[in-house]
């Protein structure tokens, strides 16, 4: 035997429970917050190294289109022999 709507027709006690919570504690508009760590803020800014390079390698461009950039050869056959035999 099935019993349908057994006690009081279309009544929910765990509903009425909730309702009466809801109207004593009127919601508060709540708002998104982000928090950015002071880790996280360091390495958003830009380091003197990365401003050092940036300037560097925009002086090299331009003595590149200006033709004035001259490679020394001595200098780069050193690094070399350092590449392959010293290391």
């Amino acid at each position: 035997m099935r019993i349908n709507n057994f006690g009081p027709a279309g009544m929910n006690p765990y509903r009425c429970q909730f309702d009466k919570e809801i109207q004593t504690n009127k919601p508060v508009a709540k708002q998104d917050k982000v928090e950015i760590s002071a880790t996280a803020k360091e390495l958003q800014q830009v380091s003197q190294w990365a401003v050092e390079h940036q300037n560097k390698v925009r002086a090299l461009k331009e003595q590149v289109q200006n033709g004035t950039y001259k490679i020394d050869a001595e200098a780069v056959a050193k690094s070399i022999y350092k590449f392959y035999f010293e290391n």
